[in-house]
């Protein structure tokens, strides 16, 4: 059966982030340079992807000759037209490894999991394409390996944390029990039936949802790395709000385009057509070098020359770039001292108005009235 092997090297800087010996099962569809890389949301597996995969590749059969890893410098996988799709269990789910500790289910190290499946596999790039949790994770791939990234579909995304489900509806009374704990509950028979998912694996896959967060120096990785991305959304999503994904659309413009779809958190199931064409839409404009600016649909951003100088300070000093100390305080002080003078402007300009309408009154020879009164 096709496995993949995670792990670091040992004493490696990212050590504690992967262990050794954690095993990826996967499966890959169709032939042809154009490489995808599909990695699913919560309790789903490489199966989830069933309606794309087959929209994509034309068959949702797998390869069958998985023991062959491919080769970076081979002409093999630059050779023909078609497209070739690689979809896996996370770690914690179907055939593939379950660690018992909380702490190894992360989106970072989930990320690491997915690259560690594109050297498996001998692809250099591929188009990267999430679900839900799985969107997380592409974005943690994106911002740590860019230059292996040719185009990035976000399908359900959210931020994390609480974003992934609204904390008033989750503690919303239904009967005597929360919508939090008739979920679980529902969730837990339902595995247990099946035998999908074990308990660890799903409160590990929880956490890494409730843990993920994007910082500005991994968004700007994304954003400054020059691949097109889709966001693409349910309208009626109640578990990854349709807000949060437009806010990531807006950070990572102009090289986001924004689609929105009628249907819930399984829209890639709900609107498979519109999903596929989306996702066709951007591998073929990432094929031609579409500017981002033609691609995107969202408004133009407009911070101006002090959002844009503050936005790159942030990012350099969360970088722990050269950015000096000094040059910083500097820059604030310049901006306080811009703040200041339009103050006074302000002021001195309602002052200069408001002695305009004080004008003087000139007061002249009082009349006689009539008859000496």
């Amino acid at each position: 059966m096709p496995f993949c092997t995670t792990g670091t090297q040992p004493g490696g800087a990212d050590a504690e982030l992967n262990d050794n010996g954690v095993r990826i099962f996967y499966r890959t569809y169709g032939q042809g340079p154009t490489k995808i890389l599909l990695i699913i949301g919560l309790a789903g597996t490489h199966d989830s992807w069933g309606p794309q995969i087959k929209g994509l590749v034309g068959t949702d059969t797998p390869n069958y000759d998985e023991t062959r890893t491919g080769d970076w410098n081979s002409d093999e996988n630059e050779r023909g037209s078609g497209i070739q799709i690689c979809a896996f269990d996370n770690r914690g789910m179907g055939q593939s490894s379950v660690p018992t500790k909380k702490s190894e289910y992360t989106t970072k190290i989930m990320a690491k999991d997915a690259i560690a499946m594109l050297d498996h596999l001998g692809w250099k790039s591929a188009h990267v394409f999430g679900h839900s949790m799985g969107a997380m994770i592409a974005c943690k791939l994106a911002a740590m390996v860019p230059e292996r990234v040719l185009s990035l579909a976000l399908l359900n995304v959210t931020g994390g944390g609480f974003e992934c489900f609204p904390k008033e509806y989750l503690e919303e009374y239904v009967g005597p029990n929360t919508r939090r704990s008739i979920l679980y509950q529902e969730y837990v028979r339902c595995i247990s039936a099946t035998g999908m998912q074990s308990n660890n694996g799903f409160e590990g896959q929880v956490n890494a949802c409730w843990t993920h967060k994007m910082t500005r120096l991994e968004i700007e990785r994304i954003h400054s790395a020059g691949f097109l991305v889709s966001v693409i959304h349910g309208r009626h999503d109640i578990i990854a709000q349709l807000y949060y994904a437009r806010r990531l659309a807006e950070k990572l413009q102009p090289a986001a385009r924004m689609i929105e779809l009628h249907g819930g958190h399984l829209v890639s199931h709900e609107r498979t057509e519109e999903v596929n064409q989306a996702l066709l839409e951007l591998i073929k404009a990432s094929e031609v070098k579409i500017n981002p600016h033609e691609w995107t649909n969202l408004p133009k951003k407009t911070s101006g020359w002090i959002g844009t100088r503050m936005a790159l300070i942030r990012v350099n000093m969360e970088g722990g770039s050269n950015v000096s100390f000094p040059f910083y305080l500097l820059s604030k002080l310049h901006i306080f001292l811009l703040y200041l003078f339009g103050l006074f402007f302000m002021a001195f300009e309602y002052g200069r108005r408001a002695l305009k309408g004080f004008k003087t009154v000139r007061v002249g020879p009082s009349l006689a009235l009539p008859n000496g009164e």
